[in-house]
């Protein structure tokens, strides 16, 4: 048992492969998908919103973003936690990154013209997974909430 431990400790390290584009486009929509889910009222609105997400940031067909959408709405019922995915996107993203992506959350949480407490705080685990400050927080939100964007 001890050789075995020391041929894992002494093995060379393998080259660390970050997340492929398709892998963040799925762990952000299936950050969207949770956010649907939390107020246990999934509204059409709230999907579409995810998909017209998906095409305008990952500059997606429909067909592949309503794609996304499946495999993310697969990964988020088998998901133990947010960290699977927000692990992946802080991998990739940097904190502008990561700011379009939290403004594209609360779009998904405004779509259907209310946000619930639920929504927010889940919103907020999020940004704090992501390693984003209040500041960040609250301009993602009022970005998304202006008519203009």
């Amino acid at each position: 048992m001890i050789e075995s431990l020391k041929k894992l400790f002494s093995a060379p390290e393998t080259e660390h492969h970050k997340p492929n584009e398709r892998n963040i486009a799925i762990a952000a929509t299936a950050l969207m998908v949770q956010l649907s889910q939390v107020d246990n009222d999934e509204d059409e609105r709230e999907l579409q919103a995810i998909i017209d997400c998906a095409v305008k940031v990952h500059q997606l067909t429909r067909e592949e973003a309503k794609e996304i959408l499946d495999q993310a709405l697969a990964q988020a019922q088998d998901a133990t936690s947010l960290y699977e995915f927000t692990g992946q996107i802080n991998e990739v993203l940097d904190q502008d990154g990561k700011q379009a992506l939290l403004e594209s959350i609360w779009r998904v949480a405004l779509s259907d013209d209310r946000i619930d407490k639920y929504e927010e705080h889940l919103i907020r685990r999020i940004a704090d997974l992501m390693h984003l400050n209040h500041r960040e927080f609250i301009l993602a939100r009022h970005r998304a909430e202006s008519p203009s964007s």
